[in-house]
């Protein structure tokens, strides 16, 4: 009986451990190679349920690695295949492979999300499938059951991946009741509005001033319209009932039936036409002493505010001279 050359089962583990080494070595020349030229940042978002084969190719796909292959080699070389958490990262294109993987199963911490002032429900369900928080279709058919137009407060939040749309609609409701529904709770002198009635004039405002400082004039104009039942004719309210933000609206866009023409029905329109910011709220619970019914934009990005029409048709008249003018000195080239 011969003696054996290694111990029972050893050959099994020897030819493990050559495989795990050759795999670290591929790991170390792909480290190499990338080592001494990172690249930009890019956005990554990983969803939830994703397998690390998916992952893979997102990351090719974003250039932070140069082989989705490869990738899996050296996850599954490093243990980590199965252990990468979804989220949404900041990454390197060229990333070492050791570092992005530390950064894959480490987890991004949350998901964030930046709900810009101004924008709609649609916008912002766009945003939200975009980051990986559930699908677009469902927050707007919660937002249409609820009502939750203008009632969505616009701010940065940072939501758990798989988060699902319910939630998020559910937090920005929330954020909505602590900012702007205590604020109007608080105030202690306001326009004998209700607080759907100040949100939904707040949405107009936070649409129609471009500049935040203007706020209080322009709620100011629209308080003393509907003072003395004058029209608001907000070019918003138009776009709103239009389904996007048109700039250059037409003489048809304005006999537009819908109930949130403000050009065809008088006083506010049944609803927000956006979810305010806590400016515009605060502009319209506390708008500027003024006795101003008509603003035309000037040629700076803000507006001039006027207290008669014929004032408002003579700037109006200025503006759009002024524009052709413009047009002409951009088209014969000078500065």
């Amino acid at each position: 009986m011969t003696a054996k050359a290694f111990p029972e089962g050893s050959q099994g583990h020897r030819s493990a451990a050559l495989r795990t080494l050759a795999l670290l070595l591929v790991a170390t020349v792909l480290g190499m190679g990338w080592l001494f030229w990172p690249g930009e940042e890019v956005e990554v978002v990983i969803p939830v349920g994703q397998s690390a084969r998916q992952t893979a190719a997102v990351l090719k796909d974003k250039g932070v690695v140069r082989s989705a292959l490869m990738f899996r080699v050296v996850a599954r070389a490093y243990g980590l295949g199965r252990r990468l958490k979804p989220g949404a990262y900041r990454l390197r294109r060229r990333m070492l492979p050791g570092r992005l993987l530390s950064a894959l199963a480490a987890g991004s911490g949350g998901v964030k999300v930046v709900i810009p002032e101004g924008w709609t429900a649609r916008q912002i369900a766009e945003r939200l499938e975009k980051t990986g928080l559930g699908s677009a279709a469902d927050f707007l058919r919660i937002a249409a059951n609820d009502r939750l137009e203008g009632y969505l407060f616009p701010t940065t939040y940072s939501f758990e991946p798989g988060t699902d749309s319910s939630r998020v609609a559910q937090r920005m409701h929330v954020e909505f009741d602590r900012r702007l529904a205590q604020e109007f709770t608080r105030a202690e002198s306001k326009p004998r509005l209700t607080l759907h009635q100040a949100v939904t004039l707040a949405s107009i405002v936070e649409r129609e001033a471009v500049l935040p400082s203007e706020q209080p004039m322009v709620a100011a104009v629209y308080l003393n319209r509907m003072r003395i039942r004058m029209r608001l004719q907000a070019d918003p309210t138009v776009q709103y009932a239009l389904g996007y933000w048109k700039k250059g609206l037409t003489s048809e866009d304005l006999q537009n039936p819908s109930p949130y023409n403000t050009y065809v029905h008088y006083g506010l329109p049944p609803g927000p036409i956006c979810n305010p910011g806590l400016g515009a709220f605060r502009a319209v619970l506390r708008p500027a002493l003024s006795d101003a019914l008509f603003f035309v934009a000037d040629l700076t990005g803000g507006h001039k505010f006027f207290l008669t029409q014929e004032e408002h048709l003579k700037a109006k008249l200025a503006y759009k001279r002024g524009l052709r003018e413009e047009k002409k000195r951009l088209r014969s080239g000078k500065s």
